[in-house]
């Protein structure tokens, strides 16, 4: 599968893999939100787009375009990609990304906010784009939650997107049914359920080694409960490559 970016100007798109580090994360003591692999791997999960320069946005909670103000550090960058503009009013700001995205057939792009990246008084908003045909460029937009100031830095997560399958929930068939019926997977249920309740205690009474282990980390490490390995295609990161130069020159026309 290939993901083809078309920048719509002589500057190299504002997008890269995007970074499992947040700010919030570091913060936590000993760092330990990123013990949570659902957490980081989510992080990681796609392409970020970031703000080619440092802006200062305020709404004062009207629903006119120019009720949304910006001041950018560098007044030079207006109308390029990852910048800020108003364009719809009603408290929203909107990002140019300044290229085109191409899938294969079948194949959206997910956009949305920086993924575990809330940000104070601004929320960005999602949307889903048929990319294997759409001639549209499309934006990032974020709405204010409240009338005030946001601050966005040069350099600084604006969007995350990733390919998501179009006829995703159309293959997918769901059911409700009783744990019991899998029995391994309720064994194994079981067990881990022992071991959390046992390694808590353990933590509650001061027990050196649950101390000193910290958490459990068998999903972690992908294992099951029981010790035994969980599946080989198990990952503890996730490695989007860059966009870089064709692979191979496009045809003549």
């Amino acid at each position: 599968m290939k993901l083809i970016c078309h920048p719509l100007t002589a500057e190299d798109p504002p997008i890269r893999p995007a970074d499992t580090r947040r700010q919030w994360m570091d913060d936590t003591p000993e760092s330990f939100a990123y013990r949570c692999l659902p957490l980081a791997v989510a992080n990681q999960h796609g392409w970020e787009v970031f703000s080619t320069t440092g802006l200062t946005a305020r709404w004062n909670g009207g629903n006119r375009v120019e009720d949304v103000e910006i001041t950018l550090d560098d007044p030079m960058r207006m109308n390029y990609p990852g910048v800020a503009m108003t364009n719809f009013g009603s408290g929203i700001l909107t990002f140019e990304m300044g290229f085109l995205l191409r899938t294969p057939p079948g194949w959206n792009i997910w956009v949305s906010g920086p993924v575990n990246a809330p940000k104070d008084g601004i929320c960005g908003l999602s949307g889903v784009i048929e990319t294997d045909w759409s001639p549209y460029s499309f934006t990032m937009n974020w709405r204010f939650t409240r009338p005030g100031e946001v601050r966005f830095e040069k350099d600084e997560a604006i969007a995350h997107l990733f390919p998501v399958r179009r006829d995703l929930f159309e293959r997918i068939q769901t059911e409700i049914r009783p744990l019991h019926t899998d029995k391994k997977t309720a064994d194994q249920m079981e067990i881990w359920r022992q071991s959390r309740s046992d390694f808590s205690g353990r933590l509650k009474t001061g027990d050196k080694a649950a101390a000193d282990e910290k958490w459990q980390k068998g999903y972690y490490r992908g294992l099951m409960p029981d010790g035994s390995k969980g599946p080989p295609d198990h990952k503890t990161k996730v490695r989007p490559k860059p966009f870089g130069p064709p692979t191979s020159k496009p045809p003549r026309r």
